[in-house]
């Protein structure tokens, strides 16, 4: 495979991209425009009611965003008019077919001139309703695929999972498509159409018996992680991504397609500036958590691998799969990953979050700086376990003793440290997999990918290779800062 001409590729094209309010799709949309300003058009979905309100959202939420700055400073006064004539806001939502493009003349407009088509969009709660998931990250994909083949000049598709689509499994994790119904655990048969009808049936039994919305909601987020670790998947999330593989797998036939599967997606590297992020990601809750000193302790094997990787480079890697692979029959599987490459290991997190808010205190509530301690990091489970019992359980367990004496007099406090607790030991359950992951994922189709470019110029334009970050200085100087800018509040 040899790979050049990635910025002259995208002259006159037409792309449609779905989920276009999120961070990585914005780091894409960002990147298109400043290395290729002759690109036809950017036709971003945008979950309105209307063209108008698409409009707005499409303003408020991605154009003025400072992601946009460089940009917006090399085109100076012709800013707006640049991305008025280079970006349109398409009304929709992906949960319905036609993706709920209800403007004939735009469906039309679209199945004419869409080059190709990269969804993006997804529900990545770890903790979601089944059906909100299912609605998303299933039909989502399903209807984004058969809106895609109906686009007459459609040269490829590319859809974004995520490498957790393995489950909990260890070793070395290949680069391997789902067959449809394939299940993580025995010899089991995964059914997509008996679990959209399983919810179905399962919320016209809790309606007709009148259950409370908030009721129906938990009873909901519930089934997700019991169907999930049913057919052998830690979480909702993971699950249902998972089926959105088979299904664009199973109807694209003879079209071209890239699943492209990241890892933890952190703040940009390097472009458009370094450091910039979007809410928080998985790890940057403990980086929040820590900085407002308002976590307790850490849990996690610190010599297991943190699989993470800057938004910038799976953009990059993004643009150059859909080059690579238009017009171009079959299925195409790539892990955007760092632990092969230049593996980065949970103690980094704890070494460079003292070092920064020691140096860089975060001011509190209160108007005095959180002077912080070293985290206490437990590195077995079981340890932890002690520790939560002795922390919560244990005062739990004498205010109940307390209600019994005092007639409920503490009743209400008890409810609310019980509620507390219950749900932090669901979180940990859910978070824990993460915590001791004992996986790492291959990335060799990614490395030829890597290869193809290295004797084009554009290598240095469309990077993609994590070998060559200083992980220490890339956390220390460019994420945490960047987190602590963009995400913290």
């Amino acid at each position: 495979m040899e790979l050049g001409g990635m910025v002259d590729a995208l002259i006159d094209k037409s792309i449609l991209i779905t989920g276009s309010t999120g961070f990585l799709a914005k780091i894409f949309v960002e990147k298109v425009l400043r290395v290729q300003p002759k690109v036809k058009r950017l036709y971003l979905l945008v979950r309105a009611s209307d063209a108008k309100s698409a409009q707005e959202r499409l303003q408020n939420e991605v154009i003025e965003k400072e992601l946009f700055d460089i940009l917006r400073k090399e085109h100076g006064k012709e800013f707006n008019s640049f991305m008025a004539e280079k970006v349109c806001a398409v009304p929709g939502d992906i949960i319905h077919h036609n993706l709920g493009i209800e403007d004939i003349n735009m469906r039309e407009l679209l199945w004419k001139n869409v080059n190709m088509v990269i969804h993006v969009a997804a529900t990545t709660n770890f903790y979601v309703r089944y059906d909100i998931a299912l609605d998303i990250n299933v039909l989502g994909a399903k209807h984004t695929m058969n809106f895609a083949k109906k686009c007459s000049k459609l040269e490829v598709f590319l859809h974004v999972s995520t490498a957790y689509v393995t489950g909990e499994k260890e070793g070395v994790l290949l680069e391997k498509a789902f067959s449809m119904g394939e299940a993580l655990k025995g010899n089991m048969y995964l059914d997509i159409e008996s679990e959209l009808e399983l919810v179905e049936r399962r919320k016209k039994e809790l309606r007709s018996g009148n259950t409370t919305m908030g009721a129906e909601k938990m009873a909901m987020k519930e089934l997700g992680i019991e169907r999930a670790r049913h057919y052998g998947w830690p979480n909702t999330y993971v699950f249902t991504k998972a089926m959105g593989e088979m299904m664009v797998g199973k109807l694209r036939g003879n079209m071209p397609l890239v699943i492209a599967r990241p890892t933890i997606i952190t703040s940009t590297w390097k472009e458009p500036f370094p450091g910039w992020i979007e809410g928080n990601r998985t790890i940057d809750n403990i980086i929040v958590g820590y900085a407002k000193g308002t976590l307790p302790c850490f849990v996690a094997d610190i010599n297991s691998r943190m699989d993470v990787i800057p938004g910038d480079m799976v953009a990059n890697a993004m643009i150059a799969m859909v080059v690579a692979h238009s017009n171009k029959q079959g299925e195409f599987i790539y892990h955007i990953s760092s632990s092969v490459r230049n593996p980065v290991n949970y103690s980094i997190l704890e070494q460079c979050g003292y070092r920064y808010f020691s140096k860089n205190p975060q001011i509190g509530k209160n108007g005095k700086e959180i002077r912080l301690r070293k985290l206490p990091i437990f590195k077995k489970l079981a340890f932890f376990r002690i520790f939560l019992f002795l922390r919560y359980w244990l005062p739990l367990e004498m205010l109940r003793l307390v209600n019994i004496i005092f007639c409920c007099m503490f009743l209400k406090k008890y409810n609310e440290l019980s509620r507390k607790y219950k749900f932090l030991m669901f979180l940990i359950d859910l978070y824990i997999p993460y915590c001791f992951f004992k996986g790492c994922f291959d990335d060799f189709n990614l490395e030829r990918l890597r290869m193809a470019t290295k004797k084009h110029a554009e290598n240095q334009i469309f990077y993609f290779d994590p070998e060559k970050i200083d992980w220490d200085e890339y956390f220390y100087s460019i994420h945490i800062p960047g987190v602590i800018k963009y995400a913290c509040n």
